[in-house]
């Protein structure tokens, strides 16, 4: 397919050629994707399958920049969701209330995000989107009429993409880089329960744990994941310090939580889903008894992309509700990391398998 572009305006002739003529991983049914729109619907549409397929359940992702703002099984909306997204948690179907909990992770990234969801999008979904600021979305097949109302939206140029759900791709992925064609065996490794076997996990630990490996996978390293309940809280990616992406990260998670302060919540500004959010982030900034409040918040699950180098990762994780780490282990210093967790009362687990992507 010829695209708008490649990864900036000024590299025009861009466009996206299946390796196999005979399959069509992706279906662009309305829209002129550039070429970091497809990084985004691919990257995305991987995650939702892979996290569907190990969890058993609809899950919805956000994606910014080829890695996700948030993403989130289908689950409870709680009361600051109905509130800035305008939905009843009662009656909102599974898909919908997967995509508010992944966009309401970190809702000022997700300001124009790609999403992805593991099932056919129905009317209610199509609806929110068209209320929220994205750009495209990516889903195994759109309802009767979805595609026409979501072809309206951003003046029809709003990206509408099908995935193929049957496709598996090659064993074997190549990348071009500076004259040098760099070829190695797709990493598909399977993310399983039995790399987080172990008794002292509760079982909505690991289910915590099994989503933040796979949203790891297809996150920029590196990388660290903070979940809770089946949503991610903060997501850090792209950092060249593990710490400094532990940090970040846990920085988004303080935020997600102080938006459920009464203070914060106090009012509403704004008919705008954006407007909303916006005037809950500012009003985070002036917090009373903030301390207190960020101590409340428990049972969050860590997990990194690679091996955590030094104990300060600990540290920092477990400022902001951490009880659970998995992490490919294999350090050095892994003995210390241990020992940290032991100390602070974190059940930690090495997975043996680390997930950088570059």
């Amino acid at each position: 397919m010829n695209l708008r572009y490649g990864m900036n305006p000024h590299q025009r002739t861009a466009t996206a050629t299946p390796i196999d003529p005979g399959t069509q991983p992706l279906r662009v049914v309305h829209g002129a994707p550039s070429y970091i729109n497809i990084l985004d619907a691919a990257g995305a549409w991987q995650l939702v399958r892979e996290a569907a397929t190990v969890l058993g359940r609809p899950v919805a992702a956000s994606f910014k920049h080829v890695s996700p703002a948030g993403a989130a099984t289908a689950g409870p909306l709680d009361a600051v969701m109905a509130r800035t997204y305008q939905v009843d948690p009662a009656t909102t179907g599974a898909l919908t209330g997967a995509y508010v909990r992944a966009r309401d992770a970190d809702p000022k990234s997700s300001y124009g995000d790609f999403v992805a969801v593991s099932e056919p999008v129905d009317a209610e979904l199509a609806d929110l989107l068209r209320r929220v600021v994205s750009d495209g979305v990516v889903a195994p097949g759109y309802e009767p009429g979805v595609v026409a109302s979501l072809a309206a939206k951003k003046g029809g140029r709003f990206l509408v993409v099908t995935a193929d759900a049957a496709f598996e791709p090659p064993p074997v992925e190549t990348r071009d880089v500076y004259g040098l064609r760099l070829t190695q065996p797709r990493d598909d490794a399977p993310l399983t329960r039995e790399l987080l076997a172990d008794p002292r996990l509760p079982a909505a630990a690991v289910d915590d744990l099994l989503l933040g490996l796979v949203v790891v996978r297809y996150t920029q390293s590196n990388s660290v994941a903070y979940v809770r309940d089946g949503m991610t809280l903060g997501i850090g990616a792209g950092q060249q310090s593990r710490v400094d992406c532990t940090r970040l990260a846990g920085a988004k998670v303080d935020t997600w939580w102080l938006r459920r302060h009464p203070a914060v919540q106090a009012s509403d500004a704004g008919t705008k889903v954006q407007d909303r959010v916006a005037a809950q982030l500012q009003r985070t900034e002036d917090v009373p008894d903030r301390a207190a409040w960020l101590r409340i918040l428990d049972r969050v699950a860590f997990v990194s992309d690679g091996a955590l180098p030094f104990a300060d990762n600990v540290e920092h994780a477990a400022r902001h509700g951490v009880r659970y780490i998995a992490e490919p282990g294999d350090s050095i210093r892994s003995a210390a990391v241990r020992q940290e967790c032991s100390r602070r009362g974190i059940t930690h687990v090495h997975t043996e398998i680390r997930l950088f992507r570059h």
